[in-house]
């Protein structure tokens, strides 16, 4: 029965990612494309070589073009990183875009010149956003460049993050030599925000959560307050100040976004004079919080 539970999670997994990348390519070929408004990754340069040769090499032909070469580049430097996961979102996303494209011809469905970029940049991007995010969240992805990322980071002192922001810009200036129109390249980056913006929603949402550390000489009754009203439970540290050289206990709080509000409330009405610093976590584990997956 385990067996059975286990094949049946894998392949609710692959649905899933495979509904993302079919939206994530229908948005560039229903809106980004028919309006010549590129963004960053292997997709982008797929666009970008897509418009150099008068609409001739498929976006789906060049994408899995480049990203068999950036995963062969990423076996020979990095060794076996790269599970079924990226070799799947790979062809299925190429697989898509010859779908929308070539054969559907998506681009006939609707009428960009009525959106108007703005609004396709803006569409497109959360349509990719949403698309990517659900493949994330089951552990898919449709390769990119973040292979080279990893590449330079690891011959190199810079941070993957940097190296994909950096590749992005590059790609999105680009757009001007396609359209020649600066305002297709300022669309570009419209697309890259909204994206980003809409992604962090999917995989976040309300499980963003928060660390509120309290300075004060009521932390105590401020943590009681908090575990009674909120049902979050808070840590007492001892402190030195250095500055006044007195002791001082702090207080942590980790909460999740929906509860940020009533514990700053809380604090609020314990002691007005309270010092505060809020900071987002990238993860919290545990009781109450999310369980830790390997």
């Amino acid at each position: 029965m385990h067996i059975f539970k286990k094949k049946s999670n894998i392949a609710v997994s692959y649905v899933i990612i495979t509904l993302g990348l079919m939206l994530y390519t229908f948005a560039w070929s229903a809106f980004l494309l028919p309006s010549k408004i590129i963004s960053g990754g292997v997709t982008g340069m797929s666009s970008i070589i897509y418009f150099f040769s008068g609409e001739r090499i498929p976006v789906g032909i060049t994408n899995l073009v480049i990203n068999a070469i950036f995963v062969l580049l990423g076996f020979k430097l990095l060794g076996s990183k790269f599970g079924a996961n990226t070799i799947y979102g790979i062809i299925m996303s190429s697989v898509f875009f010859i779908m929308w494209q070539q054969l559907l011809h998506v681009e006939q469905w609707f009428d960009v010149a009525v959106f108007g970029p703005f609004m396709c940049s803006l569409l497109g991007g959360a349509l990719c956003g949403v698309g990517i995010g659900l493949s994330f969240l089951m552990g898919g992805n449709s390769g990119g460049t973040d292979i080279i990322a990893l590449i330079l980071s690891k011959f190199y002192n810079i941070s993957p993050g940097r190296v994909i922001m950096i590749i992005d810009i590059v790609i999105i200036g680009c757009t001007y030599f396609v359209s020649h129109k600066l305002e297709n390249v300022v669309f570009g980056y419209v697309v890259m925000v909204t994206m980003t913006y809409v992604l962090d929603m999917v995989l976040d949402g309300n499980k963003q959560s928060y660390q509120v550390m309290v300075f004060s000489s009521m932390t105590k009754e401020i943590g009681d307050a908090v575990t009674k009203e909120v049902g979050r439970g808070a840590t007492l540290l001892d402190g030195h100040g250095c500055y006044s050289h007195n002791e001082q206990q702090v207080l942590i709080i980790l909460a999740h976004k929906t509860d940020k509000s009533h514990i700053m409330q809380i604090i609020h009405r314990v002691d007005a004079n309270a010092f505060i610093s809020v900071s987002k976590v990238q993860g919290v584990y545990g009781q109450n919080f999310e369980k830790l997956k390997l």
